[in-house]
């Protein structure tokens, strides 16, 4: 099932829910809205059964990131094994630190992350990683190694 909320700017979020072995979440934070979910729609086709909700742009659907809306993402996708959080850019992760500290409750703050992996191939990597029923450790560590596959194979040598 896709959920959507809207906002006064537009579409704000996007949660896929599914019914299979997934127990850790993930929030995608971008600060504009089209980014955050054109990769959890590219994300949520290769693991469809993720708790997976974009965090993008500002409550008013302007660029930039809102502390309160991650808040809300990282809540509607834990089910209490962990929620990872992937940023765009530095600021994003002063909004999604935000949230976390001041807006997430303090029971759920310790089982929250943001991650270091880049957004769109960490989303993909991270999620599928998560279908599997994998830890939170287990999910970021896979997210993260996304920043080293290589795209292209130089055959120049």
């Amino acid at each position: 099932m896709i959920e959507r909320q809207r906002h006064a700017g537009g579409l704000a979020s996007r949660t896929v829910r599914g019914c299979g072995p997934v127990s850790v979440g993930l929030v995608v934070v971008s600060h504009s809205v089209k980014v955050a979910e054109g990769v959890v729609e590219l994300a949520a086709q290769m693991a469809p059964d993720v708790r997976i909700r974009a965090a993008g742009g500002t409550d008013d659907g302007g660029i930039g990131t809102d502390a309160t809306l991650i808040a809300e993402a990282i809540e509607a996708v834990d089910d209490g094994d962990g929620v990872l959080v992937l940023v765009d850019l530095g600021s994003a992760v002063l909004s999604a630190q935000l949230a976390i500290d001041e807006l997430v409750a303090e029971a759920r703050r310790g089982r929250v992350r943001i991650s270091d992996a880049p957004l769109v191939e960490g989303a993909v990597v991270g999620a599928v990683q998560a279908s599997t029923g994998s830890d939170l450790d287990e999910v970021d560590q896979a997210a993260t190694e996304a920043a080293t596959m290589a795209k292209v194979k130089d055959d120049r040598g």
